[in-house]
């Protein structure tokens, strides 16, 4: 028996019959639109890093630690464009910018990546001990 291709894999997420979406192909689904906002390894931390108050660059990349100003500039750059966070200049001198969570941002840091974090509280060691004996083969 083959997989079918068109099924719905978040009909069961969403409450949606799997037929409402008939011949819609599973890389078009709303779940992989989610899944790309946490493939980056470092959005989700800078969605993190941006939990209170809004945050000049240099103020983010040091709640980081370890990420370099291109993976940032890019993980910023992806973030604005998906609307999970504004960017404000200042007119002054020296220019001032600052990077904060919109209303979406904060959802997804409220609702998904709290549901991760909490989930990870749980079953975080479980996970390391399983990669420890992969790579131990």
């Amino acid at each position: 028996m083959s997989a079918d291709l068109t099924a719905d894999p978040t009909a069961d997420l969403t409450g949606d019959e799997p037929d409402d979406h008939a011949g819609e192909l599973i890389v078009d689904c709303r779940l992989r639109t989610g899944l790309e906002l946490l493939a980056h390894t470092w959005d989700p931390l800078v969605i993190v890093a941006l939990r209170g108050e809004p945050l000049r660059r240099r103020a983010v990349r040091d709640a980081l630690g370890g990420v370099s100003d291109k993976v940032l500039t890019e993980a910023l750059h992806r973030l604005l464009a998906n609307g999970l966070v504004s960017r404000r200049s200042f007119a002054e001198a020296p220019p001032r910018v600052e990077y904060a969570l919109t209303p979406l941002g904060r959802s997804l840091l409220d609702g998904p990546l709290l549901a991760l974090g909490r989930w990870l509280d749980g079953h975080a060691d479980e996970i390391l001990a399983a990669q420890e004996r992969a790579e131990a083969g």
